[in-house]
């Protein structure tokens, strides 16, 4: 009679066990989830603060240009040439980060 006991206690046990290292397993999972998703979101982040220095820098850009040209027709013409040089620019600065 008291083996049967200590036997059910033991399996018993044994099935608790089971569940524990079941329910360990789902939160490793789960963590490992949580963790490449912060690893995405600051990723984005990354790439958005730089999309926002890029837009800074082309406002100060832009700002200097309505500084600088005196008439409209110099100023069209060295904003375009200002932009097209921002664009190669980014264009550098993507080939570069891959």
């Amino acid at each position: 009679m008291q083996k049967e006991k200590q036997l059910q206690q033991l399996q018993h046990i044994e099935e608790k066990l089971r569940k524990l290292i079941s329910r360990y397993t789902e939160v490793q999972q789960k963590l490992a989830q949580a963790q490449e998703e912060v690893k995405h979101l600051e990723g984005l982040l990354e790439e958005k603060e730089q999309q926002i220095k890029n837009f800074q820098n082309q406002e100060n850009i832009v700002k200097i240009v309505d500084t600088i040209a005196g008439n409209t027709a110099n100023s069209t013409e060295l904003k375009l040439k200002l932009n097209e040089y921002i664009r190669e620019i980014d264009k550098c600065i993507a080939y570069l980060q891959d």
